[in-house]
Order: C-alpha cells, then sequence, then structure tokens
C-alpha cells in the first residue's frame, strides 16, 4: 500500500470509529459505504488483523485497533489543525462534499457555466476533478437534513417514465392506471425516513392497489434514470433533477405535476468556519445561492 493509501483508509477507519457507522463515514467524506468498507478491508488485509467489530451502539475497535485508538483520534485532529492552518496555500481549490445525485444531477451540469466565468478556481467534488482530495474538512457540505445548516431548496418528487411507456398506460382505468406497469425504485426510498417513492405516491394518489415495493432497486439515481431514459419503467424521483430531462422530452411526467410530494427536507448548506477569508468560495457560494433561488422558483411554476 503507498503511504497515500494508508492515509486515506486510516481516515474511513477514524471516521468509522468516530461516527459509529460506515454510512456516516461515508457522509462525510462524499463517497459509498462500500468504498469506505474497502479502504478499511484493504487495511485489515495488509495489516493481517481484524480492526472493526460490531456493538450494540455500531461500530467498535477490536483489541488490535484499541491500542492505537487514542493516537489514531489525535493524528487526525491535528492533520484538521494543519490543513486549516496552511489552507491559505490553495486559496483557488473549493473543496466539496455533497449528496452523490445533487453532485452528478444537478450540480454537474451547472458547473460548467461558472468555470468559464472563473477559469482559476478548481474542483474536488466528492474526491474527483481538478484537483486531489485533501484530508481534513471540506469548504462546504451538501445533503438533505433536518439540521440548522443553511436551506438552499425544497425538492419536490414526482413520477417520470419514458416517452414510449405513455402507450402502455393510456386507455386504461384510471384508477387502476398503473396496475402491473414496471416500477423503479431508488433503495434508499424503501429505507425508513427515507425520499418519498412510489410507496408514499400511491398511497396519496391511487392508480395502483398491489406491489407498491415491488420492482428494480438503484443505488443512485443516476443509474435510475438512465433507465427510465430507455424506457424500463417509471420512477418516483426530484424534480430539480430531471428539469433538463423533462425540458428535452428525453423523459416524461405521465400525471399531473400537481401530483407530487414534498421532500421531507430540504438540500442544505454548510460551509467551513474561516469561509469568509476565502474570496474564491464566497464567489462560488455566492452563483450557488443563486442557481438554487432559480430552482426554487422553477420548481414553483411547474407545480402550482
Amino acid at each position: 500500500m503507498s503511504s497515500t493509501t494508508h492515509l486515506k483508509s486510516l481516515q474511513a477507519l477514524e471516521l468509522a470509529i468516530r461516527s459509529g457507522s460506515l454510512k456516516a463515514a461515508a457522509d462525510r467524506l462524499g463517497i459509498t459505504p462500500a468504498a469506505v468498507g474497502q479502504r478499511i478491508r484493504a487495511l485489515e488485509d495488509y495489516l493481517g488483523a481484524d480492526l472493526l467489530m460490531r456493538g450494540r451502539s455500531g461500530l467498535q475497535p477490536t483489541a488490535e485497533l484499541s491500542q492505537a485508538l487514542g493516537d489514531l483520534h489525535a493524528a487526525f485532529a491535528a492533520l484538521d489543525r494543519v490543513t486549516e492552518t496552511l489552507d491559505f496555500q490553495r486559496v483557488s481549490e473549493i473543496q466539496i462534499v455533497a449528496d452523490p445525485d445533487w453532485a452528478e444531477l444537478w450540480l454537474a451540469p451547472r458547473l460548467p457555466a461558472f468555470r468559464q466565468a472563473h477559469p482559476n478556481i478548481l474542483f474536488c467534488i466528492n474526491g474527483a476533478g481538478d484537483v486531489p482530495l485533501r484530508l481534513g474538512a471540506p469548504d462546504l457540505r451538501i445533503g438533505c437534513g433536518d439540521g440548522r445548516d443553511e436551506p438552499l431548496f425544497a425538492d419536490v418528487f414526482v413520477p417520470i417514465s419514458g416517452p414510449d411507456n405513455l402507450r402502455r398506460i393510456a386507455g386504461r382505468d384510471p384508477a387502476i392506471q398503473m396496475e402491473g406497469m414496471p416500477l423503479l425504485h431508488l433503495k434508499a426510498q424503501l429505507e425508513e425516513a427515507g425520499p418519498p417513492g412510489w410507496v408514499e405516491w400511491f398511497q396519496a394518489f391511487g392508480y395502483r392497489e398491489s406491489g407498491p415495493d415491488r420492482g428494480v432497486r438503484y443505488q443512485h439515481m443516476r443509474l435510475a434514470l438512465e433507465a427510465v431514459r430507455q424506457n424500463v419503467g417509471f420512477l418516483v424521483c426530484g424534480l430539480s433533477l430531471v428539469q433538463a430531462d423533462l425540458e428535452s422530452g428525453q423523459v416524461v411526467n405521465p400525471f399531473p405535476m400537481s401530483q407530487h410530494l414534498i421532500a421531507l427536507h430540504p438540500y442544505r448548506l454548510k460551509l467551513r468556519q474561516d469561509s469568509e477569508k476565502r474570496p474564491q468560495l464566497q464567489r462560488f457560494v455566492a452563483w450557488l445561492r443563486h442557481e438554487a433561488s432559480e430552482t426554487r422558483r422553477q420548481i414553483e411554476e411547474m407545480t402550482a
């Protein structure tokens, strides 16, 4: 293992212990829980020893790790302080950790316009981009939650499908128009406290009486959306993530736009405490807030 790989594995391990779960560590790093697990397993394979075990209160260190845990926490706390102290050396870099679907389907299509106006600002988004991921806190985080972080916009969830699928439901009894139709789901939609999906949509508006949770499940919206474009099935998804596809006609909403569900929590922005010292970051945040306000306005107009 290289020194960089060692550090990434140790960072994943320290976050998993501190937060109590692989998912929480993944949210902090902007990668998947599976990727966090892979980093930790690579370190365990290299050392030839198990480092984590599951307990009632979450992940716990094994006896081998317990001996080094104090130094591990202290080392990454020190690295956080170092990166904050030396951050002025990377003033043109913006490090973002964000909800992967939001980053791929909302931010990525808009970012070229900002890059054109500010070509010298470089990005690392969820560990990939113009510059490598640095250890320590990111410059900003974007995610859905009910905390005190600044809200950007609240999404609404609507059904979408490929244009060819409209013929499959045309002329059917409206009460059971979606009965037997192929449903697509995001895995998170079928979890407790996850975003709304077909189960909640059918409960609210009807159209189907059986099997609202049946169908293919996807980890990320990007993969589910590609399946929709190929007319594989019907999906309930965030309107902000498919506005361009709806406008281009690649996907369609088979029901009135008024039949939508409001997201449980808005997308929220969290900035580093020293963000006011970074003019490049302030420019990006001002642009981000403007784009979010435009999205809010468009959602309101489309669902009015």
